[in-house]
């Protein structure tokens, strides 16, 4: 069977999604109140989620194709995506650190922990990649495989008001990762996200990249929002409807992405093969980190529109070249691995479209 082939629009959508995942970062801090209240911004807002649950069906379509893809004995390349979920995990948390002061403030409390442990993006697309490289190596046949994707894309939204109940009385820490109030990107329901592009990616496997991917993707993605159009729409963090929403808007975004001009894909992708670290770099910059104040606390929510969308291309372009410094710095020292990547997937070549 032929492995899923290389599908040229991911790069170019994770490049759009951090684009405007630091973007609405930038606008988030630094917009004036009366900025705010225009409606389309309000609405801008509400693509922090949308992009990182993009972020998790491109790592889970990613993962289907690198597994089948790499070079190499299977234990090596099960090694490979181990480390890499292991980096995504301790930069999630990382990201997490309070500093000195916060953490002799708080003292070691429950809400020390809820802190130090809020489980995010990076933390869930770590844990997805764990789960779903073991799944993936543990099945290998097709249609088990399908199977076994699809049981974890549909069981794992569906479950989730049930782990929230019964994990009540886990430990804190725990308690983040499979899901309580305050945990952004817990791993029930939007674990979901990652498997639904897992699916979604061994399902297309024997399309070609092009036209006849992009026409699936916009078909599945319609047929998806067209699913979440007949049901009651369901906001609450265990909604199986909201990740079902997110997912045919991913899908619509991976077919758009695909039926764009091969010049907006070249232009996009670069910015997505760093996805990962223009994530981490960007954060503190806006936000700050470990008690250093960041363009939040610097400069508060005083700027108007266009302003405030300035700095964050500025916000953008520093931390792509700074992201691009490091990755040279990386090659001089590893001179051996030349073609490591650690995006929040995994970089699939430069192949174009069919």
């Amino acid at each position: 069977m032929r492995p899923p082939p290389h599908h040229p629009a991911l790069d170019a959508a994770r490049g759009l999604a951090v684009l405007a995942m630091v973007l609405v970062h930038a606008l988030n801090a630094l917009l004036s109140p009366s900025a705010r209240g225009e409606l389309w911004v309000q609405h801008a807002g509400e693509l922090r989620d949308f992009t990182a649950s993009l972020f998790l069906m491109v790592s889970g379509w990613s993962l289907v194709a690198a597994l089948d893809q790499q070079t190499g004995t299977a234990p090596d390349t099960y090694g490979r995506t181990v480390r890499r979920a292991l980096l995504l995990l301790f930069l999630g948390y990382l990201l997490r650190w309070p500093g000195w002061e916060a953490l002799q403030a708080l003292g070691w409390s429950e809400a020390l922990v809820a802190r130090l442990f809020e489980f995010d993006a990076l933390q869930c697309i770590g844990v997805s990649l764990l789960v779903g490289a073991t799944v993936l190596a543990l099945v290998q046949r097709s249609g088990p495989r399908t199977l076994a994707l699809g049981a974890l894309t549909v069981a794992i939204p569906l479950a989730s008001p049930e782990v929230w109940q019964l994990g009540a009385q886990l430990p804190v820490a725990l308690r983040q990762a499979t899901g309580m109030e305050g945990s952004p990107f817990s791993l029930f329901p939007w674990a979901g996200c990652f498997f639904a592009g897992a699916l979604v990616a061994w399902l297309l496997r024997l399309l070609r990249p092009g036209g006849p991917q992009a026409l699936a993707l916009a078909v599945l993605g319609a047929g998806m929002l067209g699913i979440t159009l007949l049901l009651p729409p369901d906001w609450s963090p265990t909604s199986a409807w909201l990740v079902a929403l997110r997912v045919g808007q991913g899908l619509l975004v991976l077919a758009a992405v695909s039926f764009a001009p091969v010049r907006l894909s070249r232009f996009l992708a670069p910015l997505g093969l760093l996805s990962l670290w223009v994530y981490v770099l960007h954060l503190p910059l806006v936000y700050g980190w470990a008690g250093t104040a960041g363009l939040a606390g610097l400069v508060g929510p005083t700027l108007g529109l266009v302003p405030a969308l300035l700095v964050g291309l500025g916000v953008l372009g520093a931390s792509y070249a700074l992201a691009r410094l490091l990755r040279g710095l990386r090659r001089l020292t590893l001179p051996w691995r030349p073609n490591a990547t650690t995006t929040f997937g995994h970089s699939l070549g430069n192949s174009q479209r069919v």
